[in-house]
């Protein structure tokens, strides 16, 4: 860094001289020089942004913790399927999920293994629809609530979240017209009403 020196006496009265004829290019604008004012109240401080996370309670060192409970952020089958658009009759569908429709044919996967239920939903679906039958019932059960001690919470009811999705699916899709929960009646949460589409 340069080492700054002092003017001589004939630079000083030079740059004196220069200074003089100068003039202000924005005179409008106050002077750098001069030290701007505070105003009278000081302006606070902007607030803290929120935390997007929510607010834990206070634990106290040595306080218990409160029962665990579990969190699915996924949706309920009955949620997924009330949000899917209505491909059938909307008298007739009010009709089913009021449980006022008889099912024609009824499946009962309890106790199967998903390997095991697959081919069995296959098979029922498509031989009910080459029958001309138009509603069925496919009992699921509503799982086992098991003690689950994992980091990763575990889904109870396997093939109650996995049957509506096979009903989606190829094979069953093309056959399939709408899938409902069951009426209480009829199972209710660990059952579906299946209304399969005309034979051709």
């Amino acid at each position: 860094m340069a080492r700054r020196r002092s003017l001589r006496p004939e630079e000083e009265e030079l740059w004196s001289a220069v200074a003089r004829t100068a003039r202000a290019m924005h005179p409008r604008a106050k002077p750098l020089h001069r030290v701007a004012e505070l105003p009278a109240h000081p302006v606070p401080d902007p607030a803290p942004p929120k935390p997007h996370h929510p607010v834990l309670p206070t634990f106290r060192l040595g306080a218990k913790a409160g029962p665990a409970t579990a969190i699915d952020l996924a949706p309920t089958p009955a949620q997924t399927l009330s949000a899917q658009p209505l491909r059938m009759d909307a008298k007739t569908h009010g009709k089913m999920t009021r449980g006022r429709l008889v099912p024609e044919a009824r499946l009962d996967l309890h106790g199967l293994t998903l390997a095991e239920a697959q081919p069995e939903l296959i098979r029922f679906v498509l031989n009910a629809q080459s029958g001309g039958l138009r509603l069925v019932l496919v009992i699921t059960g509503k799982g086992k609530v098991r003690d689950d001690q994992g980091p990763i919470p575990q889904r109870t009811g396997l093939l109650r979240h996995q049957v509506p999705l096979w009903l989606h699916q190829a094979p069953l899709g093309p056959a399939v017209l709408q899938v409902t929960e069951a009426h209480l009646k009829h199972g209710g949460a660990g059952a579906y009403y299946v209304y399969l589409r005309r034979g051709r």
